[in-house]
């Protein structure tokens, strides 16, 4: 035995949607509702009988109409469906492209790192070689010093 359909009817308004299905729940399943706006008095089972007779002849599409008018129905366009759990391609796409750009800021450290490195041993080299000269010249200065002192007596 099919469903006994009932024709429901709310509005935002501006145009009044009107369905006609099995239950409520349906009715705001179909008009793409999470809240219950039957319970807020925002919907309700409608009672003309122009407006069940056009609903009944297209049961479970959604039909608008400008609000308050007796104008004619017309279908309306389909509730858009939920966004889907979970990332996107453009997410998970981002995300791939950022690692990339870290492992690659990474390597990139790494070449700096050992660059720097190698010339702090090459400036290290620099410092033990002046060192040695001073050295050398300290002592050559300090032997022609004391020589010239014992010279003088």
């Amino acid at each position: 035995m099919a469903p006994r359909l009932k024709v429901f009817v709310t509005s935002d308004g501006l145009t009044d949607y009107v369905v006609a299905v099995s239950s409520r729940a349906k009715a705001l399943a179909a008009w793409g509702i999470r809240q219950d706006v039957f319970k807020e008095g925002q919907a309700h089972e409608a009672e003309d009988p122009a407006l069940v007779k056009a609903a009944l002849a297209q049961p479970g599409e959604v039909l608008r109409r400008p609000s308050g008018s007796l104008g004619a129905l017309a279908k309306a366009k389909p509730a858009k469906p939920a966004k889907p759990q979970g990332p996107t391609q453009a997410e998970l796409k981002k995300i791939s492209d950022l690692e990339a750009k870290l492992a690659g800021l990474g390597s990139a450290h790494e070449r700096a790192l050992a660059k720097l490195e190698a010339e702090q041993v090459a400036l290290d080299r620099r410092v033990a070689a002046l060192k040695e000269t001073q050295a050398a010249e300290r002592a050559t200065l300090e032997s022609k010093l004391s020589a010239a002192r014992r010279a003088l007596g």
